[in-house]
């Protein structure tokens, strides 16, 4: 492993420190904490911590000595100074005369005595930093160091590895008991250089920031040679792939539809999926014993927090028969949410502690052929989950390498995914309504869609934003944050359309509410109309509804949780106007298609509905044609957008509200919203 360390960027680090009131100690903590963090292989997700032990001054100028240790949510790649939060030393020391201390007084402990109280929880390893004498102390989650201790004889290998330099603790569960009996580990040889943790990383600690690291980076260039030098093979043995290969747009809503939790009448509990692919996963989930070394467990216990147990490992992808390949899939996560199920009652049973089940879905997936899926309730939980996925992989792969991997038992994993400081994130975590659903708008860079979008987004959906002006939606995308992509489609062409639903589930894994809003108004005496104009009318205002919907009807099937489609029919469908014929026939047509989506496919959970808007500023009704319709009344612009029964102007953020709460409506299907401020000729009856 390349050691990143340069007395330039060190010196730098302090001198920009310095010029804002932070010390050369905390400098040095900082720039070393980052070097750490910007490598995965080391650091993934808040795996890992760092502390350097200096001086702090409190609110009232008294100082103290102090641990300045990493704090929970911090980034080690990116962190700061106010990530690393001072913990005043003494009481720390004092603690550890006792026989036992829960993890809610350690938590308390450790609050109790911060310099600043609005500091970040410090870690839940900030106890062993405290017990370790040393100045600079570097823990990391390193994937070789892991591959080492992920053996049943792994004493042994890092013994032969390390010699004496680093001592080798038990595996315990992080906390008080770990501290302590890392301490004594310490203690008993001093002149150790750095700490393994068997099961869980590695410690390595110093008087300086630089030898800290250095013996990092080291001991971790070890590993590395030795898993080289006694690599036994560099490739699993593979299985033999079915002859023809699905696309993976076609894979995807399938394993996406079996991962989302079923909550009864109808509901779901949606994910949102990261695929990974590379000839490193691809040789790692085609292996002939894939189910064997793959189902063993995960490579350091806290990262059942995040993915459970382990994967789900689904069947070969078989392009002939995608029906049979999705019953499989169903089955093998079905089986994966049951054997789950049964982890947690079997442990679960073993105390007295009264705990609720998480949801049993995985949120890890193998896909032979394909490569892996990350799943979470947003994207980025979906991108931690593949993150970790990668580098489960890898460490996988190197301890079968080296012998067996053997990581610990389920029944050690559930206290850690089960662990009461870690429940207690869950219960404070909340979820937005539309959180892991996918929803697809066209005519998303216009005045309705880009509201559409964006209050979609702000109630937890990831939002694909389709528009014939591509640039214009990838804006609007960029507005609404790392939750949106944007995509040019031209609704007309069926090859753009189906590109765009390609790339909503190559973003997400799938799509679960669309918003069919683009369209267009020609005007014209109806029996003078060119022929030409009102078909390309209908063309834009009907039939690429059509297409548009066809395409989320297919991928609600393959995903089989139902779905949303929401159009865009304006008021002219029911209420049409002199001379807007051209715009009135088709979105009328577009009225009953709606009507005819909820009769088809209420069945397997479809549901459709349309908003009838009327009189919004937009690409439609512009300045000038607002202008003109309203001098067509001999009345002001201002009256003629009011020109309602509440004598107010409806904008595209009243229609936007219309489609998210029809989205939301559960038990609604065939609905017509009239979004007009009161129009009593436009009033269904």
């Amino acid at each position: 492993m390349k050691n990143l360390w340069t007395d330039e960027g060190a010196r730098q680090a302090v001198k920009t420190h310095a010029e804002n009131g932070i010390g050369e100690d905390l400098a040095l903590r900082v720039y070393t904490t980052r070097l750490l963090g910007g490598e995965p292989r080391l650091v993934l997700h808040g795996g890992g911590n760092t502390s350097v032990k200096t001086m702090a001054t409190d609110m009232v100028g008294d100082s103290h000595q102090v641990l300045c240790v990493k704090g929970s949510g911090w980034d080690m790649a990116v962190i700061e100074a106010p990530g690393l939060p001072a913990v005043k030393l003494d009481p720390l020391l004092k603690a550890r005369k006792f026989e036992r201390l829960s993890d809610e007084d350690m938590v308390n402990l450790q609050r109790a005595n911060l310099i600043d109280p609005s500091s970040p929880n410090p870690s839940v390893e900030t106890l062993l930093h405290a017990y370790l004498p040393h100045k600079f102390i570097d823990h990391s989650h390193s994937s070789a160091i892991l591959a080492l201790v992920n053996q049943d004889n792994s004493e042994v290998i890092c013994r032969q590895v390390f010699g004496g330099r680093l001592g080798f603790v038990p595996y315990i569960m992080p906390g008080f008991d770990l501290a302590k009996l890392a301490a004594e580990v310490y203690e008993a040889d001093p002149t150790v250089e750095g700490l393994i943790l068997d099961k869980h990383g590695i410690f390595t600690f110093a008087e300086d920031a630089r030898t800290a690291y250095d013996r990092m980076i080291g001991a971790v260039s070890e590993a590395e040679n030795y898993i080289d030098a006694n690599r036994r093979f560099t490739s699993f043995t593979q299985i033999s792939l079915p002859a023809k290969i699905a696309d993976l747009s076609d894979v995807f809503p399938i394993v996406r539809g079996a991962v989302a939790a079923q909550l009864g009448g109808g509901r779901f509990t949606r994910f949102v999926g990261d695929f990974r692919t590379s000839p490193d996963i691809l040789d790692f989930v085609g292996g002939a014993d894939i189910h064997d070394y793959g189902t063993r467990g995960v490579y350091t216990p806290d990262l059942s927090i995040r993915i459970k147990y382990g994967p789900v490992i689904l069947p070969p992808a078989d392009g002939d028969d995608m029906d049979g390949y999705a019953v499989a899939v169903k089955t093998a996560v079905a089986d994966y949410a049951a054997g789950y199920a049964n982890y947690f009652e079997t442990n679960n049973n073993n105390d007295d502690i009264d705990r609720v089940m998480l949801d049993p879905m995985p949120r890890l997936a193998l896909l032979p052929g394909h490569g892996l899926i990350g799943f979470g309730r947003t994207a980025k939980d979906a991108a931690v989950c593949a993150d970790i996925g990668e580098i489960w992989v890898e460490a996988v792969r190197d301890a079968e390498a080296i012998g067996r991997f053997a990581p610990l038992s389920h029944a050690e994993l559930f206290k850690l995914e089960y662990w009461s400081l870690e429940q207690a994130k869950l219960a404070g975590a909340k979820t937005l309504p539309l959180s892991g659903q996918v929803a697809l708008v066209t005519g998303g860079a216009g005045a309705i869609g880009a509201e559409t979008a964006k209050i979609f987004a702000q109630n937890g959906a990831h939002v694909v934003v389709a528009d014939l002006d591509g640039e214009a939606a990838n804006k609007i995308a960029e507005a609404i944050g790392a939750t949106a992509i944007g995509v040019d489609c031209d609704v007309t062409d069926q090859a753009a359309v189906a590109a765009a639903f390609k790339s909503a589930v190559q973003a997400f894994g799938g799509v679960d509410i669309v918003i069919s809003n683009a369209g267009a108004a020609w005007q014209g005496e109806i029996g003078t109309l060119d022929d030409a104009v009102l078909r390309r009318s209908f063309e834009l205002n009907f039939f690429a509804h059509q297409n548009v919907a066809q395409q989320a009807v297919a991928i609600y099937k393959a995903q089989g949780t139902g779905g949303v489609l929401l159009f865009n029919t304006s008021k002219q469908a029911i209420n049409p106007g002199a001379n807007f014929g051209a715009y009135g026939l088709p979105k009328a047509a577009t009225l009953f298609l709606s009507r005819q989506y909820a009769l088809e496919y209420g069945a397997i959970g479809v549901r459709a509905n349309a908003v009838n808007a009327d009189r919004i500023r937009s690409g439609l009704l512009d300045d000038d044609m607002i202008a003109s319709r309203a001098a067509a009344r001999g009345v002001s612009t201002d009256d003629y957008m009011a020109g309602n029964l509440l004598k107010q102007e409806v904008t595209a953020r009243h229609v936007a509200e219309a489609f998210l709460a029809q989205a939301l409506a559960e038990r609604t299907t065939g609905n017509v919203a009239t979004v007009d401020g009161g129009n009593i000729a436009a009033i269904l009856r």
